[in-house]
């Protein structure tokens, strides 16, 4: 189905080499992550094979990993095998499907932080909100319209409007924003760090 196509394209790393690709905008701020008191754990949503939060698990944070991609899942639980019994135990996968329509799979749920990459559902964007707890993080990056003169995804459903993202976090505090095209790869994206206000 087409709503699944940018969740299967992520999918495309081995899991040995997951954590050369994990996104700059995770590893050049991973500090953010660690100086959270982490109660909830991390969610890593639509996490496609995991490079995100495999990466954070490397550096002792816990990640549930979250996605619709059942062969996905068991690669992160494949590797959640391979590592030490104190990084294994700071994974857990969670098999949800993020997208039914009336579904609030994110209801009634807390993390610390919520990472989401190359993935755009609207209907979840309340949902993402809710689900941070206060002072905690969210990270997000994905493409924007302008992704349509480079190629796939060209989907208006999947692309986000100039803009776009900072509204979803409107009120939160704004530690990293970018909106424009990159050389090498051809995109353009939106990339948002922001952290909840304490009395929301």
């Amino acid at each position: 189905m087409a709503r699944n196509s940018i969740r299967k394209s992520i999918i495309r790393h081995s899991m040995t080499h997951s954590n050369a690709n994990v996104a700059s905008l995770v590893s050049d701020n991973l500090a953010l992550l660690q100086e959270l008191e982490m109660e909830n754990g991390v969610l890593d949503l639509a996490s496609g094979n995991g490079r995100n939060g495999l990466f954070l698990v490397e550096h002792h944070i816990p990640v549930i990993f979250a996605d619709n991609n059942e062969s996905a899942l068991r690669e992160i639980e494949s590797e959640k095998d391979k590592r030490s019994a104190e990084q294994g135990s700071l994974i857990r996968t969670w098999q949800v499907d993020l997208e039914i329509p009336e579904s609030q799979p994110l209801a009634g749920k807390i993390f610390d932080s919520i990472l989401v990459f190359n993935y755009l559902h609207r209907p979840l964007m309340q949902g993402i909100r809710e689900a941070i707890r206060p002072g905690g993080l969210i990270m997000y990056e994905t493409f924007t319209t302008e992704q349509a003169q480079f190629g796939k995804p060209s989907n208006p459903d999947f692309l986000l409007a100039a803009g776009e993202l900072r509204e979803y976090f409107q009120g939160w505090e704004i530690l990293h924003y970018r909106e424009g095209k990159n050389s090498n790869p051809r995109q353009a994206r939106a990339s948002l760090i922001a952290r909840k206000p304490e009395d929301h």
